[in-house]
C-alpha cells in the first residue's frame, strides 16, 4: 500500500529539504498550505502519517491530537518541536503524539528519522500469515487433483505463479477463482505485500471508479475527505478484479490506461499517482463473445490475458469430490460444533454423481447444510438436498454417459468400458434395493433374483456394508 504522508511544517528550511530528499517509492506526500485552516485539511487528507510543527497544533493540544487518532486511518503523528527540552517532548507524547523530533536536528538526521517512521507504519499493514479464522492462507497445492483436466491446469499455473505477469482466470461461477487468485499472490514474490480484491459486478457503475482509483475531498457530493482506492491499497502487491466481464465500457478504457502506464488520477484529483501492482482478473463470461458484441474491449482483453487460465468445473473433476467433501467436512464441523466423522457410502455416491452447476461453492453449501441436519455421526443420503437424493435414486443415461466419456473411458478398450458400465449399474441397483429393504440381504437377493451368497460377493466387491442401510431411507 502507498503510505500517505501529510506535512504541516512551519520551518521553511525543513520544508525545502524534505521536498527534495524525502520522496521515494511507496510514499505519497501532501504539503498543507499554512494559509488554510490547517486542522480540517489535515483531517480530510486520509493520511497514514502526519508531520506537524508544534506551534501549528490548536489548543487544547491533547484534544486535537486525540481527534486525529479517531480518523479511519488512525494515523501516526510526528511532532516537530522547536524546543530541545526532553520534558516538553514527553508532555507532547503524553498528550497523544506518537513521536516528537527536535526541529533543530541536522536535516539528514531528520530525514532518516522520518524514513524509519514510514518503515514502522509499513510494518503495521503487512498481510497476516493466516486468514481471519486462523487457517492457513490459500496456496496452489489446495488445487492438487486426481483429475487429468486439473493436472494440466496446475502444470500451467505453476509455471506462472511466481511471475509478475498479468493473469486472466476464466471459469464458471463457484469454481474457486477468488481462492486461486489468492493462491497465486501467496506463491509470488509479492506474498508479503497487500492483496486487494474488488468485485466489479457488485459495485454500482457510478461508484466503481472511486472504488478503484480513490477520490479527493470535494470530488462529488458527500466526499468530505480524501479516500484511497483499491489500486493505491494494492501498491507493491496484487489487485484482483473479479467479474471483469461485467465492467462498463467507459471504465474499461480507464483501466486500460492504468495497465499501460501503471498510473492513475483519483476522481477529482489533479496529480497522477504511480503504483506497482500485479493485476489478476477473473470472469465467468465468454470474453470472445463479449468482444464480438462490443461489450468488452479487445485491447483490454489482450492486456489482461497475457496468460489466460481456465479453471475446470467440478463435474469434470469428479475424482476430486471425495477428497474435497472430506476436507470441507473437517472444516465446517469444527465451525458448527458437530461430531460428525464421515459420509455414508450412499451420500458420498450421491455427491459424486451430481452435476454441481454451482461448483465448489455449491458443494460447500451442501456440506454445511448436511452437518446442520445430521442426527448421527455420519452424513446420510437423507441429509442431502432432494436434488441429490433424486439423482442417487434415478440418474438419466444421457448424463451418466456424458460424465463417463469425460472422465473414465479414455484409453480403455470396449470390453473394459462395458465392464465398467455394468459394475456401475449393478452397484447402483444393489444400493437402491438395500435402501428399500433397510439392509436385509435375504430380501434384497430375492428382489434381485439372485441368491444371498452372490449378493454378498457383489457387496464385498463394491464395498457395501448392510449396516449402513439399517436406518432406511426415511430417517435422518
Amino acid at each position: 500500500m502507498l503510505i500517505r504522508l501529510a506535512c504541516a511544517v512551519k520551518e521553511k528550511n525543513i520544508v525545502s529539504f524534505l521536498k527534495k530528499n524525502l520522496p521515494e517509492s511507496g510514499l505519497l506526500l501532501t504539503w498543507i498550505n499554512l494559509r488554510a485552516k490547517i486542522w480540517p485539511v489535515l483531517e480530510s487528507t486520509g493520511a497514514d502519517l502526519m508531520v506537524i510543527s508544534r506551534s501549528l497544533i490548536p489548543r487544547p493540544v491533547g484534544k486535537n491530537l486525540a481527534a486525529l487518532k479517531q480518523l479511519p486511518e488512525t494515523p501516526l503523528t510526528v511532532i516537530l518541536d522547536d524546543r530541545s527540552d526532553a520534558g516538553a517532548h514527553a508532555e507532547l507524547v503524553v498528550a497523544g503524539a506518537d513521536q516528537v523530533l527536535y526541529a533543530g536536528l541536522p536535516l539528514d538526521g531528520l530525514r532518516d528519522a522520518l524514513r524509519q517512521v514510514v518503515i514502522n507504519r509499513q510494518q503495521l499493514i503487512l498481510p497476516p500469515k493466516t486468514d481471519h479464522r486462523g487457517e492457513g492462507l490459500p496456496k496452489l497445492s489446495d488445487f492438487d487433483s486426481a483429475s487429468k483436466a486439473m493436472q494440466l491446469f496446475l502444470k500451467e499455473a505453476r509455471q506462472v505463479v511466481s511471475s509478475d505477469t498479468n493473469l486472466l482466470i476464466l471459469g464458471e461461477t463457484g469454481v474457486g477463482k477468488d481462492h486461486l487468485a489468492r493462491a497465486f499472490h501467496n506463491g509470488s514474490r509479492r506474498a508479503d505485500r497487500p492483496f486487494t480484491a474488488v468485485n466489479t459486478a457488485a459495485i454500482p457503475e457510478q461508484l466503481i471508479e472511486s472504488e478503484l482509483f480513490g477520490h479527493e475531498q470535494g470530488a462529488f457530493t458527500g466526499a468530505v475527505r480524501s479516500r484511497r482506492g483499491a489500486f493505491e491499497m494494492a501498491h507493491q502487491g496484487t489487485i484482483f478484479l473479479d467479474e471483469i466481464g461485467d465492467m462498463a465500457l467507459s471504465l474499461q478504457s480507464k483501466l486500460l490506461r492504468v495497465l499501460q502506464d501503471f498510473e492513475f488520477t483519483p476522481v477529482g484529483g489533479e496529480r497522477p499517482i504511480r503504483v506497482d501492482v500485479r493485476v489478476i482478473a477473473a470472469t465467468n463470461k465468454d470474453l470472445y463473445r463479449e468482444m464480438e458484441k462490443k461489450r468488452f474491449r479487445a485491447d483490454l482483453y489482450y492486456r489482461l490475458g497475457v496468460i489466460a487460465l481456465t479453471l475446470p468445473p467440478l463435474r469434470k473433476r469428479r475424482k476430486d469430490i471425495p477428497k474435497l467433501a472430506d476436507r470441507f467436512l473437517e472444516i465446517y464441523k469444527k465451525r458448527i460444533g458437530r461430531q460428525i466423522s464421515h459420509f455414508s457410502p450412499q451420500a458420498m455416491d450421491a455427491l459424486c454423481r451430481y452435476s454441481w452447476p454451482g461448483n465448489i461453492r455449491e458443494l460447500k453449501s451442501v456440506i454445511q447444510r448436511a452437518i446442520l441436519l445430521s442426527s448421527s455421526d455420519a452424513i446420510s443420503l437423507d441429509d442431502l438436498p432432494i436434488t441429490l437424493q433424486m439423482g442417487a435414486a434415478s440418474r438419466s443415461s444421457d448424463v451418466y454417459l456424458s460424465d463417463a466419456r469425460e472422465n473414465d473411458w479414455q484409453n480403455k478398450t470396449l470390453a473394459q468400458v462395458k465392464a465398467d458400465v455394468l459394475d456401475r449399474i449393478e452397484k447402483s441397483y444393489i444400493e437402491m434395493t438395500l435402501e428399500q429393504t433397510r439392509g436385509k440381504v435375504g430380501q434384497t437377493a430375492e428382489i434381485a433374483g439372485i441368491n444371498s451368497r452372490s449378493l454378498y460377493a457383489k457387496m464385498k466387491k463394491f464395498g457395501l456394508d448392510k449396516t449402513d442401510f439399517k436406518t432406511g431411507s426415511n430417517t435422518g
